[in-house]
């Protein structure tokens, strides 16, 4: 087996899903090391998790306005290395060029089955709108909100009775499932971008739809 990837995991609050990608990172044989975990909140619960699991941590201030807060986030990075970045709940927007650097190397999840329910409250809004199956998806970062090649989803039924409570824990369930095998597939090079579609060397796994 080849070097891990070197992953720095963004988050700005528990970090759920950076936990989950610490468990699998946990495994020698996982192909990618999570290396550095950043968050734009200093009192981000996620940080003393990562801290705990001997995980080097960073934080970056907005304060001074996002060119700012982007120099730091790139001098954090390239001083630990990292090859790939992972969002887990970081809720500031990225600059166009910020996210043009990290191209292909930049994977988001977002708790609905996009391109349906970008942006907040998806939950809410699944549930307004009548849907039967909501899930999760993993893709790679496009400057555009919300938006980039889709790497996999999970789906979960709707059931009767749901609040967006409900359904948002039975999502959240399939999101811990679901990144760690879609920065599995990244870190490993079993998926890439042609054309702004993912395509890989595993059928049945690129691009894949998971159940849960």
């Amino acid at each position: 087996m080849g070097a891990r990837r070197r992953t720095a995991v963004l988050i700005s609050g528990r970090g759920s899903n950076m936990s989950a990608l610490i468990a699998a990172a946990a495994d020698p044989a996982f192909p990618a090391e999570v290396a550095l975990v950043l968050s734009n909140r200093a009192a981000a619960a996620g940080l003393d998790v990562a801290r705990a699991a001997g995980i080097a941590t960073a934080t970056v201030s907005y304060k001074a306005g996002l060119a700012g807060a982007e120099s730091e986030m790139a001098a954090a990075l390239d001083a630990h290395g990292i090859d790939l970045v992972c969002l887990a709940g970081f809720m500031r927007l990225l600059s166009a060029g910020f996210v043009a650097r990290w191209r292909d190397r930049m994977i988001n999840i977002h708790p609905s089955l996009l391109p349906l329910f970008p942006g907040l409250d998806t939950h809410e809004r699944a549930l307004a709108a009548g849907v039967k199956v909501h899930g999760c998806t993993v893709h790679f970062v496009r400057h555009e909100m919300d938006s980039g090649p889709i790497i996999g989803q999970a789906a979960v039924p709707v059931l009767a009775g749901d609040t967006a409570e409900t359904l948002g824990a039975r999502v959240l369930a399939a999101e811990h499932a679901l990144y760690p095998r879609a920065l599995a597939l990244v870190a490993s090079g079993r998926v890439r971008v042609v054309d702004e579609r993912c395509v890989g060397d595993a059928a049945g796994e690129t691009g894949m739809l998971v159940s849960l």
